[in-house]
């Protein structure tokens, strides 16, 4: 067993100086790093939850004020005539909503004002509650008001009031582009070791193949395990959690490192890996790039190889889950890692004896 673990030691050093010698990735890995870094502290890391709605011709700015302190979430901005407010939400930089209300509520139409930019489905909703509130702020009943009982029901996981901020929906984004170059970095190396045939040397060493793919694995691994470390220990991503995000991030990085050696199997040249590692891990981000946009995700991207490392991520660091919360996903993550580093294994070994 020593003898074993001292060639695959000699290997990992190899590969690691082989590494350091080729300057674009080790170059990308330092600058790419520090990019992230600096544009994960450059998002915003506030949420604004209220919806500003503007207003005009209610005539009394106390109703508007216990309106705007009874109901969470919304803000009535009052304008002095009809102009300034049809200004204001076409410009949409204060409010995207806004109320005309004639003096004499009970014989004139109330206009409702929705910037361009709101989606349709919201201002069906918008326009009922601004409704609501104008009749309210005039003193009137609303001819709507007791009519009809209503129930809300949340589908999924409600966050009214527990929203994340960009900079931290951005977490799971910017930890699989760093896995996601150090992948390429091997895939890079292992290419170059088989069409210059040097991994047929071990042939006439101690090594074995098994050696060989260890070594591969365990530098693969440790190098994108360590980049991504780095990263959230700069980020600030370990305070929840750490002992739950470090395994995710560590099978992660076997995962990515599955697929390097994949893509350093099958290309020919320096192009050939770039397409193929790019044609494997690109997919890959789908799932960090829906934790960007509320709302469930898809049944397909939940299916994919990088989904439980993006959900973990978001759910301990964001929300605070726990073993209980995450272990489904961290076990389809880690299925998702065997059969990744199964694949790896098995073509690069074939790629090897036909050498």
């Amino acid at each position: 067993m020593s003898n074993r673990s001292g060639v695959v030691k000699a290997i990992i050093a190899k590969d690691f100086r082989l590494f350091t010698r080729d300057r674009f990735f080790l170059w990308v890995s330092i600058v790419g790093l520090v990019f992230y870094v600096a544009l994960f502290w450059l998002l915003p890391d506030t949420v604004d939850e209220t919806l500003k709605i503007g207003v005009t011709g209610f005539g009394s700015e106390a109703n508007l004020g216990e309106i705007s302190e009874s109901d969470q979430g919304l803000e009535l901005v009052p304008y002095e005539d009809e102009d300034a407010l049809r200004a204001a939400v076409e410009e949409g930089d204060e409010v995207i909503v806004g109320l005309a209300l004639p003096t004499d509520i009970s014989d004139a139409v109330i206009t409702v004002y929705i910037g361009s930019g709101v989606p349709e489905s919201v201002s069906g909703a918008v326009e009922g509650i601004a409704t609501e509130l104008a009749y309210a702020a005039a003193g009137v009943p609303s001819p709507v008001s007791g009519t009809t009982g209503s129930e809300v029901i949340v589908l999924g996981e409600d966050r009214a009031g527990n929203q994340v901020s960009l900079q931290d929906s951005f977490k799971p984004l910017l930890a699989f582009f760093v896995l996601m170059i150090e992948s390429m970095a091997l895939a890079t190396l292992v290419a170059a070791e088989v069409q210059a045939k040097t991994v047929k040397a071990i042939s006439v060493t101690p090594a074995t193949i098994s050696d060989f793919l260890t070594a591969k694995t365990v530098f693969g691994t440790l190098l994108a395990f360590s980049q991504a470390v780095i990263l959230m220990i700069a980020i600030r991503s370990l305070g929840a959690g750490p002992v739950i995000l470090l395994t995710a991030v560590l099978l992660g990085s076997v995962l990515v490192t599955g697929f390097g050696l994949l893509a350093g199997s099958i290309g020919k040249d320096y192009v050939g890996v770039i397409f193929w590692s790019m044609a494997f891990l690109i997919p890959m981000m789908i799932p960090a790039l829906a934790f960007l946009f509320p709302g469930s995700t898809a049944g397909w991207v939940q299916a994919m190889p990088s989904y439980g490392l993006a959900r973990v991520m978001v759910d301990v660091s964001n929300y605070g889950a726990g073993w209980a919360e995450v272990a489904p996903y961290l076990g389809l993550l880690a299925l998702w890692t065997l059969a990744s580093l199964f694949a790896g294994w098995r073509v690069l070994d074939r790629k090897v004896q036909t050498l």
